[in-house]
């Protein structure tokens, strides 16, 4: 080991952040090395929590995929997490949740794949141990039945984010007319059933030959780190995996689109929408920062042309979206609008066209290139502050620049843009000649022949595998955990104005961020019985304009500030929060007292507001996982409560609710006394108190209205069915009443869940998704309330397999009666207990936790106390939560899906009595 820590080719670099940019840059000190294998490893060493992000770029996505093998990429992603030599199956995954790791995943893109988690500083040594092994010793254990179980898994993922989710399929119809069939970004990265079903072993394993390997990969630590330890430890796990052959470099042309290409598609969708794509310059080339700046003119939020044209002023649009999808082979920029009920895509392209002409006509103003500078620069600032964010960040510098520490520079991209660079671009890329234009339209989807699942082959376990990397009996031996400093979680300061409003506030060192949360003790619990989602629609009226802003006012004042407002309700409170760079923080908070205290609910915007809450009510009715969710509340808590709706509320409340009805909604429960005002970030309490009189200081004091809610009414059916014809997925809830958020069970609740259904290595994931293939994922959870609360397991499942994913979800609820071994307890309660640190790791999640401390009473040391309540929780308490919280007789069985496919093989289950409801939860005979 010695030897190679030492023995480095090091390229060692410091970033410093221009000197003209400003101090609102951050600085973020670096080091980047090469090991002699090639593998490019960046250490960044930063101590303000106990945690460390690994961050892995492999440089293979679908770009490196050959004809026919579509998303072989994102299909060899999942083969990374089968088992290693020296870790089966299972074990990397359990040894993380126990450790306290968080953000464990992996994505594929085009350009790339990556692979991430965050972990306790201590335990990096464990993390290093994982992730060298999967690199180094993957091919030593994999074989023909791990790929047909993840090839499974794979498909049930397409089923549920591209088929059975609205537009998806016009989604993937706009890339299949971009480029040419042979170019890799033909295709959406997941690929096609036929392509993930015909996968075989030998492709997989000459991909992971040629593809990851450590010179294709480069490695970020970001955190809680010593860098003389770290470089030590990245050698010992790194540094003797071969190097392997050099990866040819990708020789593929993008053609330019040479005339407009029109196509319209089918879906499964209530409402139409239009898509428009044009091949861009490539990734951090010239154009692109200019690309990045247009499409903030043109979608960036509420103060954008296409917004206020299309969505406030002609009120046609229901929403925008504009990106600039920044890729190797040249970018894709793409503009998205969904019509209004009562309006189609052809004229919602003909006010798109009006916008984009009059851009490439005249230009931006200077206003709105500020606008979008500054929102760009904050997103970009803000999305440093989380470790894992600034990993990824600069993984992604290095790949395609070879420069991690370029977020200066990026910065300085859209700083020296002028107005004419913005026109000028807009006029040479997004030319009508030079697009595609995909209209989505409701109609019967088209999902291709159907490619059947195949038995899994009849293969001995081990059959074909091999070895590229030499034995070392040292890897068998799990890496011992580190000495963690000392660290208690953090008790906010507290204060009270003179009309009663509470400011909880915690400053925490580092980037120039404040994030602030306006939190009130009202939401849909308080909604009248006869007006459901009026919490909801009131909280979405406040920054529809003031006495002093109109609307449009509003949304640019905000956008000035490189920020949004967000406002909006959930069962037990309603809120208005931003996440800001600390030199707008004043401005802002002005801002968010402004919609809190004047709202001017103008009749004209309650009607577009109202409009756009009846379009989003009937595009429910095309999503089947908002439609299981209607159908749940409706289910387990009837129609006389009003947590037996979705929060946005019903058809017929909204036609109903009154300006009336919304200011005395606000005028009840809009008062200081019901209200929190909690901020985290680079402010301390005394400049805070000065700032929060001046802005909230002027309200006026009042008591909130009691709401007494009535009790729920469960149905006594035991299975809901909701007919989706066609669908090629179930989407299933499994749910019960359950206890308030002050239940003396928290801790056990917690550690049960995890348990059952809250982490991957659950036993529901692993049964229905590792075992069986059944889905893409099942999780369970707790959702706890001031007053009943609810439980709930959520899977989507392959249509044919609905019956036994129902059936093994049963049984995996009654075996929590029974006694939790040791290893599964410990397992459970140190997820729970190691990963609280993870709750304060930016400034916007810690001022989202706090706010749960006054919305449910919890005490400001509340977060302190936790660790000792969850190390006291045993196998004996989880068994008796689960007999408490989990009796089968108290749970229904919700479906939505292909009746015609599905009731057979529910029936048979003999679950109970049967419930049928239509698109609205409506019981329907």
């Amino acid at each position: 080991m010695n030897f190679l820590a030492f023995a480095f080719t090091l390229l060692l670099s410091v970033a410093a952040a221009p000197a003209a940019l400003g101090a609102d840059v951050p600085n973020i000190p670096y080091e980047k090395y090469q090991l002699p294998n090639g593998l490019d490893v960046i250490l960044v060493e930063d101590h303000r929590l106990p945690l460390v992000a690994v961050n892995i770029w492999y440089h293979a996505g679908a770009i490196n995929e050959a004809p026919g093998l579509t998303g072989f990429a994102h299909l060899f992603e999942h083969m990374m997490g089968t088992g290693t030599k020296h870790q089966p199956r299972g074990l990397a995954d359990q040894l993380a949740d126990a450790a306290g790791a968080t953000e464990s995943n992996a994505s594929t893109s085009f350009d790339r794949t990556n692979y991430y988690d965050t972990w306790p500083s201590n335990e990096l040594a464990l993390a290093l141990w994982i992730h060298s092994d999967r690199m180094g010793y993957l091919l030593d254990t994999l074989d023909q039945a791990a790929l047909t179980n993840q090839q499974d898994v794979v498909r049930n993922e397409r089923r549920q984010r591209t088929e059975n989710q609205p537009y998806g399929m016009v989604e993937e119809g706009l890339f299949h007319n971009l480029v040419p069939k042979s170019h890799p970004y033909h295709s959406v990265v997941i690929g096609s059933h036929a392509d993930i079903q015909a996968a075989r072993l030998e492709d997989i394993k000459n991909f992971f030959k040629l593809y990851y390997r450590p010179n294709n990969a480069s490695l970020v630590l970001a955190g809680d780190i010593d860098k003389a330890k770290a470089r030590a430890l990245v050698a010992h796990y790194f540094g003797s995996l071969k190097r392997g052959a050099e990866v040819p470099p990708t020789r593929v042309e993008t053609p330019p689109i040479a005339g407009e290409r029109r196509v319209v598609i089918e879906d499964r969708i209530e409402l139409p929408r239009v898509y428009m794509g044009w091949i861009t310059p490539p990734a951090y080339q010239p154009g692109d920062a200019e690309l990045d700046v247009v499409a903030q003119i043109l979608g960036g939020g509420k103060s954008s042309r296409l917004y206020k044209k299309l969505v406030y002023e002609m009120q046609i649009a229901q929403d925008v979206e504009v990106s600039q999808y920044s890729l190797q082979l040249g970018s894709v920029f793409t503009v998205q609008v969904t019509a209004r009920p009562g309006h189609d895509a052809k004229e919602l392209e003909a006010a798109i066209d009006a916008e984009l002409e009059k851009l490439r006509r005249e230009g931006p103003d200077a206003k709105e290139l500020e606008r979008a500078r500054n929102t760009i620069e904050s997103a970009l600032i803000t999305g440093v502050e989380k470790l894992g964010g600034l990993a990824d960040r600069m993984n992604r510098y290095n790949q395609y620049l070879g420069d991690p520490g370029y977020l200066g520079k990026d910065l300085e991209r859209y700083r020296i843009l002028t107005l004419e660079a913005v026109r000028k671009i807009a006029e040479e890329q997004l030319r009508k000649d030079a697009r595609v234009v995909v209209y989505g339209v409701p109609g019967k989807q088209d999902l291709g022949p159907e490619v059947p699942t195949p038995s899994a082959p009849q293969v001995a376990p081990g059959t074909g595998t091999e070895a590229l990397n030499a034995a070392e009996e040292w890897r068998r031996t799990r890496p011992k955990s580190g000495q963690l400093a000392p660290f208690k979680l953090p008790v906010p300061k507290s204060f009270a104005l003179a009309n009663g409003l509470k400011v909880i506030v915690h400053q925490r060192p580092g980037l120039p961020i404040v994030a602030a949360n306006l939190v009130l003790k009202s939401g849909s619990e308080a909604n009248p019985l006869d007006k459901p989602g009026l919490a909801s629609f009131t909280a979405d009226m406040l920054d529809e304009g003031t006495r002093s802003r109109s609307a449009t006012q509003l949304a640019e004042d905000i956008a000035q500030l490189g920020t949004t407002l967000g406002t909006g309700s959930n069962a037990d409170s309603s809120h208005v929060e931003f996440v800001v760079l600390k030199k707008n923080f004043a401005a802002a908070l002005d801002i968010m007292a402004d919609v809190t205290l004047n709202p001017a609910f103008a009749p004209q915007e309650i009607e577009r507001q109202r409009s756009s809450r009846l379009a989003l009510l009937a595009q429910v009715r095309a999503d089947p996982v908002a439609l299981v969710r209607r159908a749940t509340a409706s289910a387990l808590y009837g129609t006389k409560h009003p947590f037996g709706y979705l929060n946005i509320g019903t058809e017929g409340a909204l036609q109903a609710t009154s300006r009336d009805d919304l200011r005395g909604f606000w005028q009840r429960h809009y008062v200081p006394d019901n209200a929190a005002l909690v901020v985290a970030g680079d402010i301390d309490a005394d400049e805070l108190k000065a700032l929060a009189q001046q802005a909230f200081g002027s309200w006026q004091p009042g008591r909130r209205a009691a709401a007494a809610t009535p009790q729920p009414r469960t149905t006594s059916a035991r299975l809901v069915l909701v007919d989706k014809a066609d669908a090629p997925q179930s989407a299933l809830r499994i749910a019960r009443l359950g206890p308030p958020r002050s239940t003396p069970d928290y801790a056990a609740i917690a550690v049960m869940n995890a348990a059952l259904g809250g982490l991957f290595t659950s036993r529901l994931n692993n049964t229905l998704r590792e075992d069986k293939g059944y889905t893409y994922g099942a999780a369970s959870g707790f959702r706890f309330h001031r007053s009943t609360g609810e439980f709930e397991i959520r899977t989507s499942v392959r249509t044919d397999v609905t019956a036994p994913a129902v059936g093994d979800a049963l049984k995996v609820l009654e075996g929590m009666h029974r006694p939790m071994g040791r290893e599964e307890w410990m397992r459970a309660r140190d997820s729970q207990l190691r990963s609280l640190p993870g709750e304060f790791e930016t400034s916007a999640s810690t001022v989202n936790t706090f706010a749960e401390l006054f919305s449910y009473d919890l005490g400001l040391d509340y977060y302190r106390k936790l660790p000792s309540r969850l190390a006291a929780v045993t196998p004996n308490s989880i068994q008796a939560a689960a007999r408490r919280y989990l009796q089968a007789q108290r749970l229904v069985v919700v479906v939505v899906g292909d009746r015609k496919k599905i009731e057979d093989g529910l029936r048979k289950l003999n679950l109970g009595a049967i419930e049928y409801r239509d698109a609205d939860a409506n019981v329907v005979e």
